[in-house]
């Protein structure tokens, strides 16, 4: 009897064969085109994309340049909480870290877990500080037995701030800032170069003081900005002594009165003999010479007395300036794209000379004011001015140089690193560059600061958060239920 279609199996063993075969075959070669794509995209044309504000973690070109100067093995040990907020920011920053250089190992102990690991990180590094009660959420940086530690409430800054309650107003601590690759660099630089330099500030000439930071005219900000380059800061006096030998770097932050001769052969001597210098003007100083201008012209700086005005690009049309122009130089080339907030800029440009020597300092304008620019109390025409210099210069003929070349950087303004200002648009940005290039540090001339803290806050009282979670609770669910009772009593009818 002839079988019947519909008894007829579906599929034959060939045609069930043949369709199986297709989809293992699918399957491998989709496999392989992802491995291949994986492996491609690892060795060629890796690119992390960070999706967010709030745990963005993204490393300066600053950063970048020092991972790859890196010749040891440098272990970094997040001793945290693992509970804590920021844990998993600062963990990301540390395998930020490790990707950039296969020098950085990264080790997590989370003391309130692992009790094991913990002991063990307290007897490593037992001479260290870790023997103390109070040793917790550290992060720790360790090169060839060269430890530093980073505590965890200095990776972040944070101010108070007032919230809504049903008792009054109440004050809380709102994270603004992390601060975290400004401390890991700084501490790589320190185990990567266990001897810091040494920056010294002179003082007794109505300079800038250290101050606090509260106090808007003080330098406590541009000394913090040092240290945490890995730069040891501390004051000098040029009467007794000339510039200690052991200078890196001098600072000259705004002098009001004249400096005495002896301290100016002091400073042109340790000049000649391949010294670095940072010096800036102020108003406060155009009717009474320091003698620092006279020393400056024999290194082609001309330091004018007159302040410039740019009434158009003055934020309130008074002194304050906005720069934006700068020239092609070490100092400012990551500022092209960015600008810097002055007040009452002085003039400083390059002494006009008829003919200039072989071996005569390079000096070199680096920001500019607009072309509508005129100088105080002169009627000169609008023009562009420059407001700071950088001068280098190689040994001096006959003159012993231990320290190399010079170099120099001249600015008009000293208000521009106070703390008042040292933070507005890149004025901070701008003083790590100048002292990075005047301690021939040029991996590290690349944007490097406080990463802004975006928090999406919903803010309620008791009463506002109950009712919340009766919505959520019992709302929510109870309007699904509802839905799904009407559908059905729909189709039912």
């Amino acid at each position: 009897m002839a079988e019947h279609p519909e008894d007829r199996p579906s599929f034959t063993p060939g045609r069930k064969w043949r369709a199986g075969s297709s989809v293992v075959i699918g399957m491998a070669a989709l496999l392989a085109i992802v491995m291949m794509a994986n492996f491609i995209g690892h060795n060629y044309f890796f690119r992390r994309v960070t999706v967010g504000s709030h745990t963005r973690v993204e490393l300066s070109a600053q950063t970048l340049g020092l991972l790859k100067s890196l010749t040891n093995e440098v272990r970094i040990t997040l001793y945290y909480d693992k509970s804590d907020p920021m844990f998993t920011t600062i963990e990301a920053l540390a395998k930020e870290y490790h990707e950039a250089s296969p020098r950085i190992e990264v080790e997590k102990v989370d003391y309130t877990r692992d009790t094991a690991g913990a002991q063990r990180i307290k007897a490593k590094y037992e001479k260290n500080g870790m023997d103390t009660p109070g040793a917790k959420d550290l992060v720790i940086f360790d090169c060839e037995g060269r430890v530093k530690m980073v505590n965890g409430d200095a990776l972040v800054e944070t101010k108070l701030e007032a919230v809504p309650s049903e008792s009054g107003r109440e004050y809380e601590k709102r994270r603004i800032a992390f601060n975290g690759e400004m401390l890991f660099t700084a501490m790589l630089l320190a185990v990567k170069n266990p001897v810091p330099m040494n920056v010294y500030y002179l003082t007794g000439h109505r300079e800038h003081a250290v101050g606090k930071d509260d106090d808007p005219f003080g330098y406590s900000k541009f000394i913090g900005l040092l240290m945490k380059n890995y730069l040891q800061a501390q004051p000098v006096s040029l009467v007794t002594n000339g510039v200690p030998d052991n200078c890196n770097l001098l600072v000259i932050a705004g002098p009001s009165t004249r400096i005495p001769q002896i301290e100016l052969d002091a400073i042109g001597g340790y000049l000649d003999t391949g010294g670095r210098l940072l010096v800036m003007f102020n108003f406060a100083s155009t009717n009474n010479p320091t003698g620092l201008e006279s020393l400056l012209a024999k290194w082609g700086v001309d330091v004018s007395p007159n302040v410039v005005l740019d009434p158009g690009n003055s934020p309130s049309r008074d002194k304050d300036l906005i720069i934006r122009r700068f020239s092609a130089h070490p100092v400012v080339n990551p500022l092209q794209q960015s600008a810097i907030y002055v007040y009452s800029p002085r003039m400083i440009a390059e002494v006009q000379q008829a003919s200039t020597a072989a071996d005569a300092p390079k000096v070199v304008p680096l920001a500019f004011t607009s072309k509508d620019s005129v100088l105080e109390g002169l009627s000169a025409p609008p023009a562009e001015y420059p407001i700071g210099v950088a001068v280098e210069k190689g040994a001096v003929a006959g003159v012993s140089s231990a320290r190399g070349t010079t170099r120099i950087v001249v600015l008009g303004d000293s208000l521009v690193f106070e703390n008042d200002l040292l933070d507005q648009a890149a004025n901070r940005d701008l003083a790590a560059y100048a002292v990075n290039w005047l301690v021939d540090r040029l991996e590290l001339i690349k944007g490097l600061g406080p990463k802004p803290i975006t928090e999406t806050r919903l803010v309620m009282t008791e009463s506002q958060l109950k009712s919340a979670q009766w919505i959520l609770l019992l709302g929510l669910p109870g309007a699904v239920l509802l839905l799904g009772t009407l559908v059905w009593l729909r189709r039912r009818n």
